[in-house]
């Protein structure tokens, strides 16, 4: 019988081709650059910690042998970290193949980065925009590239004011609303990233990959008690109502590799819940669809970081 869902397995030979996934040295991340590895990629680990990046490429060359792992230091809370980074990869590659655009996460507690942001609307659209600008040109030409935002479900509870990206400054800070709030900053950018590529004639296309609800530690920056609760092993809701890690990763991971994927594409778990199970080509909430919306925020976040594409 033939096989119904997309699996690891459907990754095919990526010998010969770059990968550069964000956040790599822990789960999703992790997940996603082993898989890359294991199929033939040269993977590139950029991660905010040195130390964990060089012990997760450790790792990854035992489970993918011979494989080529390197690391590149990246803070996406800081754009001076991101300039930086970006100089980096150039000094270092004539092109890479696919940037996986995963660091991100949620921090419980309102702070504010050294340029002015809010951290988690930092974390994962503006740092991640204005490193996708910076290291784009090096995609440039280069044929089957790909820029991939893994996104989050939560964007579908999120409103967004281009205008007003910190909200939060003057009244109470909700984790999970900026958490929600940034995570639709991330598909809004991916959708006007690919319609520019497309007017442009570009060979690099832009879309988008969702675990559902994964088991990684996204939530490590919350207290011991949202920790321990969230826990598979103490609560058993969130191992009925959640997958592993590296089943998570198979959504970005087919939005990375399938070669039937379209500029534009969702990738994520079935069903109406979208929580858990094997990647399916959907869609994303209709706030995401919003091209107004898109194109304001675009403009905004190229003011932010001062990075035009």
């Amino acid at each position: 019988m033939k096989k119904q869902y997309w699996t690891g397995r459907d990754i095919p030979d990526l010998h010969g081709r770059t990968a550069v996934v964000t956040g790599a040295n822990t789960g999703l991340g992790f997940a996603i650059a082993s898989a890359l590895a294991q199929h033939g990629a040269d993977v590139v680990l950029a991660c905010r910690n040195g130390d964990k990046a060089a012990a997760a490429a450790d790792r990854i060359r035992i489970v993918a042998p011979g494989s080529v792992v390197r690391t590149l230091p990246l803070d996406l809370a800081s754009l001076a970290a991101v300039r930086a980074s970006a100089r980096q990869l150039h000094d270092e590659y004539d092109h890479i193949d696919l940037l996986v655009n995963n660091a991100g996460g949620l921090r419980r507690w309102y702070w504010v980065t050294e340029d002015g942001f809010e951290s988690t609307m930092a974390v994962n659209h503006l740092g991640p925009f204005a490193f996708t600008g910076l290291v784009l040109d090096l995609m440039a030409g280069v044929p089957g590239s790909r820029v991939v935002t893994v996104a989050s479900k939560g964007h579908r509870q999120a409103t967004i004011d281009p205008a007003d990206l910190n909200p939060e400054r003057d009244r109470k800070y909700r984790f999970p609303t900026a958490y929600h709030r940034a995570k639709l900053a991330s598909l809004l950018f991916t959708y006007e990233l690919n319609r520019r590529l497309e007017a442009g004639g570009s060979r690099t296309i832009a879309l988008a990959g969702d675990p559902g609800l994964a088991r990684t530690d996204g939530g490590r920056d919350m207290n011991w008690l949202i920790r321990v609760a969230l826990h598979p092993k103490v609560n058993p809701l969130v191992l009925a109502l959640s997958q592993s890690a590296a089943t998570g990763a198979l959504g970005p991971l087919r939005a990375a590799t399938d070669p039937d994927a379209r500029g534009g594409d969702y990738y994520g778990p079935p069903g109406r819940a979208q929580r858990t199970g094997h990647p399916v080509r959907g869609a994303s909430g209709g706030l995401s669809h919003d091209v107004d919306l898109q194109r304001r925020l675009w403009k905004e976040s190229e003011r932010l970081t001062q990075v035009s594409f």
